[in-house]
């Protein structure tokens, strides 16, 4: 049957599917689904993004949004045993569904939870601190971003049609724009079943993803200022798509790239190291049968340890890795996704042989292969390859550093000098990921310095994380996924970073009451209110601009030289007359910045059990004016920013903290944070 769409908030499949294209499984050959978009409606996909998508995202907060990312996890979580079946159709084995299925709820799961911890539980994200424009304080001006009002469409590659997708999908969704996603057609019958059980778990705003399963015919045509494309794919159709974007229309692009692992001149065989470096290899050989954007394509070593390199990864293939039919068990490694593409990486290693390199390792001939009956032999309808390697002596080619086989193949280069080894790395034009593993640190240092530019990530292995390390391939969501150059010169991920790909900052300028207004948070200089004191008012009658004014209180010497006794604390500014007045900061002997924080505490706290469970934090905190014995101290506190939690029955409030002294001058400014409960 033809693949569905998920468009407009209903399934829809063509009416009629001649020209559908057949996908068939990697291992066997047998037909698994059939793909066609003929007659889509994209300008009414777009319109209901823009519209639905829009009015129902932007009902929600970040945290709101956030906690409904948790749920999408949850739900796939409980069904994930189902993509892993459906994977097995496109030649992944366990290990690979493991890094595609686990990998993109994983990503769900760290925006819900970075969602929550990061931002506010607010429509607008503040960027940086307020800025006085005038002298009196009555302008300022501030950054804020606001999410884009179009729609996300997404264009993904075949080798990761879970991850892929959720990891653009889960920071757009953060920021409250809508998805429209269209799979790569070899793996888009897996794409499908994730979005079908988001759907069928009900949780879905409205709008907030679409699925074409097809061709996009002339969706550029129909983009506009406040849309985004993000894509991942060759960097040839990154170019060609780049140029059809209209102005105004965001564009990102993940692409091949010619990754480097350098192996360190300090990491000899039998090393820690060394034993890591080879591991990593074969790790990025053959899972997901190469087919990683990330995947290590030039294995750059010391020129005397190739043949040791060689050898010892020569082992471990044949020690981990069983080549066949990932349905059937013990099995390490399936096939590529398609005969198609068979054939183009055999094409790469073709070329790459014809530029002067020598296969090291595996053969371009059909491998003996487990077989779906479970019996060993050849499977002529099957695309599988064996890992190969090829080798380059001295000067190598132009080619080892443009070609790409995306599959189980990697070059091995040697090299003489670090500075060679740099320009090694750095020939690849901008790359997603180099690792380096060496134990040296000066070696890692001259490294960084000379590929950090050419790179979006760079790891470095050493004895001490070589264990607890992710990987060479692996992007986490914590961190940039991208890269200069060749790699597409854009960013995916990196936390909080990627939600804001899809907000627009704008520089926000106004009264300190109209941009307290707007942003939720409080600034110097508007409204503030009194009379009952903030700490007794839980957060349903808490407001922004809430305020205590405390009395003064005088800070004597016995009140200097008991702090210093109790805590230990007698640096010489505060015991010392002599020696503080020689200090340029003070003009004799001081109170502890630490003294003062606490008698503000005793200014401002209200003893008396109430909402106010627990203060867990400061944050911000500068000493400005030095306080001497028998000067006095006030403090004033202001409800700065509310941020009920939604699963709790608190939330957390932040406090702007100013001590002034007798004569008016700033002493110290702090934010302090409680947890308050909401009743």
């Amino acid at each position: 049957m033809t693949l569905p769409s998920y468009l407009q908030g209903a399934w829809w499949t063509p009416v009629d599917d001649a020209g559908a294209i057949v996908v068939r499984d990697a291992s066997t050959g047998a037909e698994v689904t059939r793909i066609s978009s003929a007659g889509v409606d994209l300008a009414g996909a777009l319109d209901y993004a823009r519209t639905v998508g829009q009015r129902s995202l932007g009902a929600l907060t970040f945290h709101q949004r956030a906690l409904l990312l948790k749920q999408f996890g949850q739900a796939l979580t409980e069904r994930k045993s189902e993509l892993y079946e459906i994977a097995k159709t496109a030649g992944a084995t366990v290990r690979d569904s493991m890094i595609d299925v686990d990998g993109g709820i994983g990503v769900l799961f760290t925006y819900s939870s970075k969602g929550r911890r990061e931002l506010p539980n607010a429509r607008i994200y503040l960027d940086g601190p307020a800025e006085t424009l005038s002298k009196d304080g009555s302008f300022l001006g501030r950054h804020v971003y606001t999410r884009l009002p179009g729609a996300v469409v997404q264009i993904n590659a075949f080798n990761f049609p879970t991850w892929g997708p959720l990891e653009k999908f889960a920071p757009t969704f953060l920021a409250g724009v809508p998805s429209l996603i269209k799979p790569a057609t070899p793996t888009a019958h897996l794409t499908e079943a994730w979005v079908r059980i988001l759907v069928d778990s009900g949780l879905l705003p409205e709008g907030a993803l679409q699925l074409v399963s097809g061709a996009l015919p002339g969706v550029f045509d129909l983009l506009r200022l406040g849309d985004a494309v993000a894509f991942t794919g060759s960097a040839s159709t990154a170019k060609a798509l780049q140029a059809q974007t209209p102005d105004g229309v965001r564009f990102t692009s993940e692409t091949d790239s010619i990754n480097a692992s350098v192996l360190g001149p300090d990491a000899a065989p039998g090393t820690p190291v060394f034993d890591a470096f080879v591991r990593q290899l074969m790790v990025e050989l053959t899972a997901k049968t190469g087919q990683k954007c990330t995947a290590i394509r030039r294995a750059i070593v010391p020129r005397g340890l190739m043949p040791a390199v060689g050898d010892a990864l020569r082992v471990k293939l044949s020690e981990k890795v069983v080549v066949g039919d990932p349905h059937v068990e013990g099995v390490t490694m399936g096939p590529v996704v398609s005969l198609a593409q068979r054939d183009e990486v055999l094409r790469g290693v073709r070329k790459l042989v014809d530029a002067g390199g020598t296969l090291l390792v595996g053969s371009t001939a059909a491998p003996e292969v487990v077989r779906a009956d479970g019996t060993r032999g050849w499977a002529p309808d099957g695309a599988f390859l064996d890992p190969i390697v090829v080798g380059f002596g001295p000067g190598a080619p132009e080619a080892v550093h443009e070609v790409e086989a995306f599959g189980p193949v990697s070059s091995m280069i040697g090299y003489d000098t670090l500075a060679e080894a740099v320009s090694l790395v750095n020939s690849g034009g901008g790359s997603l990921v180099t690792s380096v593993a060496t134990d040296d640190p000066a070696v890692a240092a001259e490294l960084l310095a000379g590929i950090g530019a050419y790179n979006g990530r760079v790891l470095f292995l050493d004895q001490v994380d070589a264990r607890s390390s992710t990987g060479h391939g692996s992007p986490v969501p914590h961190l940039v996924h991208g890269g200069p150059g060749r790699a597409g010169g854009g960013e995916e991920l990196g936390g909080i970073r990627a939600v804001l790909h899809f907000m627009q900052r704008t520089a926000v300028q106004g009264s300190p009451q109209m941009l307290t207004a707007i942003t939720g948070v409080w600034h110097p200089g508007a409204a503030v209110a009194g009379g009952e004191h903030p700490f007794r008012k839980p957060l349903s009658r808490l407001r922004v601009g809430d305020q205590l004014a405390s009395a003064s209180r005088e800070v004597t010497l016995d009140d200097i030289e008991t702090f210093a006794h109790f805590t230990g604390d007698t640096f010489y500014a505060h015991m010392d007359e002599e020696a503080a007045a020689a200090n340029p900061f003070f003009p004799g002997r001081v109170a502890h910045g630490y003294l003062l924080i606490s008698f503000a505490a005793g200014l401002f706290v209200d003893p008396a059990p109430g909402p106010v469970l627990a203060n867990y934090g400061l944050e911000n905190l500068r000493f400005v004016t030095p306080v001497s014995p028998g000067d006095s101290i006030r403090v004033i506190l202001t409800a700065k920013q509310i941020t009920p939690r939604e699963t709790d029955d608190y939330g957390e409030v932040r406090w702007d903290a100013v001590i002034r002294n007798q004569n008016d001058d700033l002493v110290a400014s702090y934010d302090v944070l409680t947890l308050v409960s909401k009743q």
